[in-house]
């Protein structure tokens, strides 16, 4: 069989194609302390500087194995840039948004100015060309974004989910806006460099807002994406935080190449539920890659493979206090997968 570099065969695997083995990824955020240590970039400054993002990144591929560079380590850049408050982030926890900037639908239209240059998100596709040139020809380069749905919810606070239900037109509005932004973000991640595309959207979830208001507020607002990212010809995957396993078919209905599933999901169901979809995971970023050792790490690893998984990866963000001998093993585990 055809040896594939790494691009070729995630490219491949996230497409359902035949490679030579399973590669070694993870779709979420892969900074940990550990890795911080050894080369030197830190968060929170990893967050806020192009270079160190980018130095950071490349460790999960020279410390850990992977066979991908990602970006960026938290969900909080594009809040930020449309003005939302955020709570810093330390060495060890990412930032969070605690302040919101839109109330009603008047307010929308405050926010439609965004230069994609700026802040945060003008540092996020600065990393994503450090890295492309120098591991573009070889290793995949993923973007990753909040999703719009997530994405309206950190604008608009905690009265996002009682809008969606009462306000239809505000909540709807809203939605064009946000996931105009991820069109128009992904484009510019792919134009620095990226090869694919992770939408973490974790409070859109069928289970939380019921399967009417998914189909209504979710679904063709991440088609929109998907759509846009496959004109391009970058390959897309969805995730989802907490048990998705009733709203998968609606997940993957957006057209995504791949759903990345939590940990509270059974693998055996998710595949079998898949039409086309490739299934990521699901190994607890928590209850096993944090807290138990290596051998344990691999013996769950081959759980998730008998159950059928396509890609093995962390069924979430990996916690920054994992050790790298234990992502290491997990690596060690995909690579000696063959199909």
């Amino acid at each position: 069989m055809t040896e594939y570099t790494p691009k070729e065969r995630l490219a491949r695997a996230l497409t359902d194609q035949t490679v030579d083995r399973m590669p070694a990824v993870s779709v979420t955020q892969t900074g940990t302390i550990e890795q911080m240590e050894a080369c030197d970039a830190f968060w929170p400054e990893a967050n806020d500087d192009a270079e160190k993002m980018a130095t950071l990144a490349e460790a999960a591929h020279t410390l850990l194995g992977f066979e991908a560079v990602r970006v960026p380590f938290d969900i909080t850049a594009e809040a930020n840039l449309f003005g939302c408050e955020i709570k810093p982030g330390t060495k060890d926890q990412q930032p969070s948004v605690v302040g919101h900037v839109v109330n009603n639908i008047d307010d929308i239209e405050k926010i439609k100015g965004y230069d994609l240059s700026q802040g945060r998100i003008g540092v996020i596709c600065d990393s994503i060309k450090i890295l492309a040139d120098k591991y573009g020809d070889e290793l995949p380069i993923m973007g990753s974004m909040i999703g719009p749905f997530s994405l309206a919810q950190h604008i608009n606070g905690d009265d996002w989910f009682m809008a969606i239900f009462t306000k239809e037109e505000f909540g709807l509005a809203l939605m064009e806006v946000t996931t105009d932004f991820c069109v128009d973000y992904a484009r510019k991640m792919v134009e620095n460099g990226a090869d694919t595309m992770v939408i973490i959207d974790p409070t859109a979830s069928a289970q939380l807002i019921g399967a009417a208001f998914y189909e209504k507020f979710v679904v063709p607002y991440h088609k929109k994406i998907v759509d846009a990212m496959h004109e391009l010809n970058v390959a897309t995957v969805l995730h989802i935080c907490g048990d998705t396993t009733k709203g998968l078919s609606m997940m993957e209905s957006c057209g995504v190449d791949a759903i990345s599933i939590d940990q509270s999901v059974d693998v055996a169901t998710a595949v079998s539920t898949a039409e086309k979809a490739v299934i990521i995971g699901n190994l607890d970023p928590v209850n096993v890659l944090w807290n138990k050792t290596p051998e344990i790490v691999k013996e769950e690893s081959q759980k998730v493979l008998d159950a059928g998984v396509g890609i093995l990866a962390p069924g979430c963000g990996i916690v920054s206090k994992t050790p790298n001998a234990n992502l290491q093993a997990m690596a060690e585990v995909a690579k000696s997968y063959r199909y």
